[in-house]
């Protein structure tokens, strides 16, 4: 499922993809809250669950069927704890953004690695 992103925030990718052009080698990747809010924004809008405060621990939203937990991620995805429903978008382009998985929680955290040293287990986009 592709979804077309909002104006402020396709703005946000493009400019990232012009300073990526201007200055070749350089990320300019969006990370961190900026990222994680973007994600939770854009999966509460074209999937209709709603989100939780933010920073509320492990799920980010919640629908009919119970909590969910939303991650965007270009290629992989770090999960200290397993989740009911997990929702992982990837930016395609500066306007749009697919849904590369949307289902339960168990069958992700059992595809992840083995624990790491910081507690969180890494999960490829191709695993899922």
């Amino acid at each position: 499922m592709r979804i077309v992103l909002p104006e402020p925030v396709a703005g946000i990718y493009a400019a990232v993809e012009e300073l990526k052009a201007m200055y070749p080698g350089m990320p300019f990747t969006p990370d961190g809250h900026m990222d994680a809010s973007i994600g939770e924004l854009v999966a509460a809008e074209a999937l209709g669950i709603t989100l939780n405060p933010p920073s509320k621990a492990i799920h980010d939203a919640y629908d009919a069927a119970g909590d969910v937990q939303i991650k965007v991620t270009a290629d992989s995805l770090f999960r200290s704890t397993p989740a009911l429903t997990v929702v992982v978008l990837s930016v395609v382009s500066p306007a749009e953004a697919k849904v590369v998985y949307d289902g339960s929680g168990q069958p992700a955290w059992d595809r992840a690695g083995k624990m790491q040293k910081n507690g969180q287990r890494q999960l490829s986009l191709f695993a899922l």
